[in-house]
């Protein structure tokens, strides 16, 4: 339900201040919306590194398993056990050795804003960790979804939208996109085939000159293909001559009703070397639960708001409360103006309503449980042209 104070959000009430809030555990989302739920000695370590590396993922599941025995030890000779909380079996989820001819490796995918990168990934994986939007520039982080089959592991990395940045969040979401393209073994570029290639797909077309991972290209949006077979061959043309100049497989799909990706997945692993595990096979992104919700919140914005408001906000989970039967949310929604701060709350508390109501239900499919939800709309100024609002909002430059 929604908070009935939601009319008042922005006004004398405040959010508590992002210092004194303490998360009480880092949740990793994995297969069916179960996630995995790592607490301590490794929530420090996944807060800092956010589970970035296979070799950090071992040593704190090795380190948390022989932790909680030594835990559990304890707790049978002391008369205070029944007071001690359950200590999660992390055995189920540590990394098994890979099967002769196993492949794996991390995968690019990358293109202009609205494109349908986000789309695809979601499709790829099987389930929805990324948010879209009509809106340009929905995805500014780099998030990696994770599909694991009997045969491969694909990490693959959505970047956001190449574009010409105008502040200085679009330099870190662009520069991190580059950053990306450095650091995967295998790239797909994605492109829209319902229109002829422009100038922002031969930018990217530059930027993979310095590229040494094989590129796919992906000819997105199939199933909105021209009837005039002549415009669709024209194209379909514009993108086909760059491919074969650079000797890059061409895939043909719809990221949106899924015909033809199976036939990228297949191309995907021909491009993939052997190795190994590099995720626990039942994990599908390597986010922690609280940006997947920040990211959904921001997804009703984008769908309910018009004009500057999208791309003006940013958002803060303050706080996350479990309880058997219901988890509570308190987030920020951070604005620059005071008139997208009216707007996002709207006449009588519209507008905050019709967005807490929305985000709750997609938190719930995420979480598979009942979710209360509470919004406060701040107002701090310049938050995109400034390095340290940005950072304190969790937009860093990746090294």
């Amino acid at each position: 339900m929604i908070s009935e104070q939601e009319i008042e959000r922005g006004g004398g009430r405040s959010p508590p201040p992002r210092s004194e809030i303490k998360p009480d555990s880092y949740n990793l989302l994995g297969y069916d919306g179960h996630t995995l739920d790592l607490r301590s000695p490794i929530d420090l370590i996944l807060s800092n590194f956010a589970l970035s590396h296979s070799t950090l993922l071992n040593f704190a599941l090795s380190h948390s398993n022989s932790t909680t025995n030594t835990l559990r030890n304890s707790a049978s000779n002391s008369t205070m056990s029944s007071s001690l909380p359950p200590i999660p079996d992390l055995t189920a989820f540590t990394i098994p050795s890979p099967p002769a001819g196993f492949k794996s490796g991390f995968i690019g995918i990358i293109g202009r804003p609205n494109v349908g990168k986000s789309t695809l990934m979601n499709q790829l994986v099987g389930q929805k960790i990324a948010i879209t939007s009509p809106v340009a520039q929905t995805t500014r982080n780099r998030l990696q979804g994770i599909l694991t089959t009997d045969t491969a592991q694909f990490i693959f990395v959505d970047t956001p939208g190449i574009h010409k940045p105008h502040h200085q969040l679009g330099k870190v979401l662009v520069q991190n996109a580059k950053t990306a393209m450095q650091s995967v073994d295998v790239l797909v570029f994605v492109v829209d085939s319902t229109v002829m290639m422009g100038g922002g797909d031969r930018y990217i077309v530059d930027l993979l000159k310095h590229v040494d991972a094989p590129v796919i290209l992906g000819l997105n949006k199939l199933d909105q293909q021209s009837d005039d077979q002549t415009t669709w061959n024209a194209i379909a043309q514009s993108y086909t001559e760059i491919a074969d100049a650079k000797q890059w497989t061409v895939v043909k799909f719809s990221a949106l009703t899924g015909a033809g990706v199976d036939q990228l997945q297949q191309e995907i692993v021909t491009q993939l070397e052997p190795g190994p595990y590099y995720y626990p096979p039942d994990l599908v992104t390597d986010q922690p639960e609280r940006f997947i919700m920040g990211e959904l919140i921001r997804e009703q914005i984008l769908l309910n708001t018009r004009e500057e408001v999208p791309h003006s906000v940013a958002i803060a989970i303050d706080k996350v409360e479990e309880a058997p039967t219901i988890t509570r949310i308190l987030a920020t929604i951070h604005v620059e103006r005071k008139s997208q701060k009216g707007i996002l709350i709207g006449k009588g508390g519209s507008m905050i309503k019709t967005i807490g109501i929305a985000a709750r239900q997609q938190i719930q499919k995420l979480i598979m449980g009942k979710v209360h939800i509470e919004l406060f709309v701040k107002v701090q100024p310049k938050w995109r042209q400034s390095r340290v609002q940005l950072e304190d909002l969790g937009y860093r430059l990746d090294t």
